[in-house]
């Protein structure tokens, strides 16, 4: 699962915390320490009215869409790691990206056939087959140098620190990157992956065609009918198997996505200032959503919407009663890059649907 924003599992991965100067507080940081021992014990992993069945994505959306124009890298190019350091690429012939936000946008660039391993949290087609280098979500710097890199793509939530100072002693170029935290972020974001490999053209176009596509289903969002109001939407951070059940709020990652959908953060609207707090009744009962979004392997963790209607205080609100349950791609949902526009689309698909079904 990607949490970082790039997500969750995309963008936002839940990893835990770790020490030194590269790990800083993402679009969910507050839940590193508490997933990752959720992962541990659980691994990664009925329908309501306007939500379809957990995992029904079209195969599409497990791709992604490399640009038409092959890219040719201008290298060495020297760039500014986030994390300070001046960090200078001669290579991408072997190219290893520690998220798998980071990695649907340097296969969407169309320097997939150089990416030669890869963040458990990749969940797309294309990079399936490539050898996994994390551990519980913790980068083993073994078998990164193993496989030896020309280059390496890192965030700011990637860890252990340990291990990212491993890669750099052993010489090998270590790229920083800042998380996305919102939809505003897609394009930075882009940016900074095509301008390490030496591909900035390349990046202008990606993140013209991203923005491009945001808009487009963006102009789609239906304008609330007379007399009512936009959907209030809480996101839900759900793994059941290991008891872990949170609300988020301002800081959660998801808030600029809900209201490009048309929608209101209800976390946020009720004045959760946190990225995520415990769900309570209380808070459940302020908050009072009129759906609720889920990452689609929290939802099959609590047993589908049956199981999310169980949990104390969701089966009292307006989405708990209409069992209005809006479930989207853990790899997908909060990572903020080329595919946002497909992410996008599905959730004003479910919140707005044409028939007014689960209005």
């Amino acid at each position: 699962m990607r949490f970082s924003q790039d997500f969750a599992p995309s963008g936002p991965d839940a990893r835990r915390p770790g020490r030194g100067p590269v790990r800083t507080r993402g679009p969910l940081g507050a839940l590193t320490a508490v997933v990752a021992l959720a992962l541990v014990l659980t691994g990664c992993g009925g329908t309501g009215t306007a939500t379809p069945a957990a995992g029904s994505r079209s195969a599409a959306a497990d791709r992604v869409e490399p640009l038409t124009t092959a890219p040719k890298p201008q290298l060495p190019v020297t760039v500014k790691s986030a994390d300070g350091a001046a960090v200078t690429v001669a290579s991408t012939d072997r190219i290893i990206p520690l998220t798998g936000g980071l990695s649907e946008i340097v296969f969407t660039l169309g320097l997939g056939k150089q990416v030669v391993a890869r963040d458990i949290t990749a969940t797309f087609e294309q990079a399936a087959k490539l050898p996994v280098v994390t551990r519980a979500h913790d980068v083993s710097a073994e078998s990164v140098l193993s496989l030896r890199p020309t280059v390496v793509l890192a965030d700011t939530t990637t860890g252990p620190a340990e291990a990212i100072g491993q890669i750099r002693e052993a010489g090998i170029p270590l790229v920083v990157v800042e998380p996305a935290k919102e939809l505003a972020d897609t394009g930075r974001r882009i940016a900074a992956v095509a301008a390490a490999l030496g591909v900035p053209d390349s990046g202008t176009a990606l993140k013209s065609r991203t923005q491009s596509r945001i808009d487009a289903v963006q102009k789609s969002v239906p304008a609330p009918a007379d007399g009512q109001k936009k959907p209030r939407v809480a996101f839900l951070y759900l793994r059941g198997s290991a008891s872990v059940y949170l609300l988020g709020g301002r800081e959660s990652g998801a808030s600029s996505l809900l209201e490009a959908a048309g929608a209101v953060d209800a976390g946020k609207a009720s004045g959760l200032k946190k990225d995520f707090t415990a769900i309570t009744s209380e808070a459940l009962a302020k908050a009072a959503p009129d759906a609720i979004l889920v990452m689609s392997k929290g939802l099959e963790s609590v047993g589908g919407v049956d199981g999310v209607v169980r949990i104390p205080g969701i089966a009292e609100t307006p989405a708990g009663m209409d069992r209005r349950i809006v479930s989207i791609d853990d790899g997908v949902l909060l990572n903020y890059g080329p595919r946002t526009d497909r992410v996008l689309s599905e959730l004003v698909a479910q919140l707005h649907p044409k028939d007014g079904a689960g209005r």
